[in-house]
């Protein structure tokens, strides 16, 4: 095996997830370069390799995990987040994860059942009403604004009804209301955290009981320490899942209905899965995951348009990828958009096909090819509440409208943190009865 070559790659320079280009010049380079090849990241002045290939992505992600960290791109990421578990490395990492994990344990999850179905519920009689008025609605919009609530009063419960009365407004509003990631977003966003402070004192020095997670990050303590997180760690933290928590999950929502508003029969088969699902109180997590053409559709939506289209990684120690070496401090990127389309993992890859997820496709597929959450220690802690909620959703919707798209204008990508449409999806909405 040759340990000294260097991988193929494009002669100009680039920098990969700097540009609305990225998109297009990744697909280009995969068929140029295939597997594993190296740009020049003119930004740095350092060469970054990109993988392509699911035992690569493996190594990386878990079985040699420890000699990685989070990679460029991520000082831009803390000045929004502070040191939540998104951006945070090493023990302090460890140790954050370890103390929320048992709040995203499915117990915990499915508690959530009652919440999510009145959010979804006050949506769809919004979409009634606007279809009554034969007015189309804003799919982007509504998805962000919906997730948002959903995370905000998973986070904060009754104290959110509180604040908005105290302050006249929901002041977390401009997650939903601010698109850009910039820095404007961000003085404002961090601005919250002293709000986020102010409410942890609060819980801290009374007495009623509170189901939500900031009851659960209070409560919870270092295993080994026996020692709670401190107000900044907690405020980070609550900064991350709301906005890790919301952005994602109204992505794929968006894409999930851009999907099956121009593919007829997946709409009809998820209706009729919707229409055969029980009508008794909340949709539990177990119900809803029983879901299974309605999964496969998410599972499908995510892999074409994997909201998290590019990972980063550094190396810390030097490391070999593809029969190629790694030298210490390089930039590893993986594109899930990429790998979610790689022609020898995936039959006919652009073409929308919920199926695949299921049967023999799916038994023998590569486990690290398809990786919409991410893998290894790393992947996304809140994956099942996020599933969760869009089960709900597609399965609230189906069952009272049929959605198709209000125009025929091509759609664009908007890839920066987060794969979405560039422009908002107008989509018509039919009431079914």
């Amino acid at each position: 095996m040759q340990t000294t070559a260097i991988p193929p790659g494009p002669t100009e320079g680039f920098d990969i997830g700097g540009s609305e280009e990225s998109l297009g010049r990744l697909r280009d380079y995969f068929a140029r370069f295939g597997d594993v090849y190296r740009v020049f990241a003119p930004a740095r002045g350092v060469y970054n390799y990109i993988i392509n290939n699911p035992e690569d992505i493996k190594r990386v992600l878990l079985s040699n995990h420890r000699n990685y960290t989070k990679g460029d791109g991520m000082d831009r990421v803390k000045i929004l987040l502070g040191n939540g578990i998104m951006t945070s490395e090493g023990d302090l990492w460890r140790r954050q994860r370890r103390m929320m994990q048992p709040s995203f344990h499915r117990r915990v999850i499915d508690q959530f059942a009652r919440l999510i179905g009145e959010v979804n519920d006050k949506y769809a009689e919004r979409w009634a009403a606007a279809a009554a008025r034969g007015e189309p609605v804003n799919i982007s919009s509504d998805s962000s604004e919906l997730t948002l609530e959903i995370v905000l009063r998973s986070i904060f419960g009754s104290d959110l009804e509180r604040l908005e009365q105290m302050m006249g407004v929901n002041p977390f509003e401009v997650v939903a209301k601010h698109s850009n990631r910039d820095l404007k977003f961000a003085f404002q966003f961090r601005s919250l955290g002293r709000l986020v402070g102010e409410l942890i004192q609060r819980r801290r020095n009374e007495t009623t009981e509170h189901f939500d997670f900031l009851a659960m990050l209070i409560a919870t303590r270092d295993r080994d320490t026996d020692q709670p997180m401190s107000d900044k760690e907690m405020t980070d933290e609550v900064l991350t899942l709301i906005v890790a928590g919301h952005e994602t999950t109204a992505a794929a929502l968006t894409w999930t209905w851009y999907l099956v508003g121009t593919h007829p029969k997946a709409a009809e088969a998820l209706q009729a899965e919707a229409d055969a699902s029980s009508d008794e109180g909340s949709l539990r997590l177990d119900a809803a995951e029983s879901l299974s053409f309605t999964h496969q559709v998410l599972q499908e939506s995510l892999r074409l348009y994997p909201p998290g289209w590019l990972l980063s990684r550094r190396a810390i120690e030097a490391d070999e990828l593809g029969g190629f070496p790694i030298a210490p401090r390089t930039d590893v990127l993986i594109s899930p958009y990429m790998l979610h389309r790689h022609p020898q993992f995936w039959s006919e890859p652009e073409e929308f096909r919920p199926e695949r997820f299921a049967g023999a496709d799916a038994e023998e597929r590569h486990r690290f090819a398809y990786i919409p959450f991410a893998v290894g220690p790393r992947h996304c802690i809140g994956e099942n509440l996020a599933m969760f909620e869009m089960l709900v959703h597609m399965r609230t919707m189906t069952r009272r409208f049929r959605l198709t798209r209000a125009t025929d204008d091509p759609i664009e990508f908007e890839a920066q943190i987060n794969l979405r449409p560039r422009s908002n999806l107008m989509m018509t909405v039919i009431p079914r009865c």
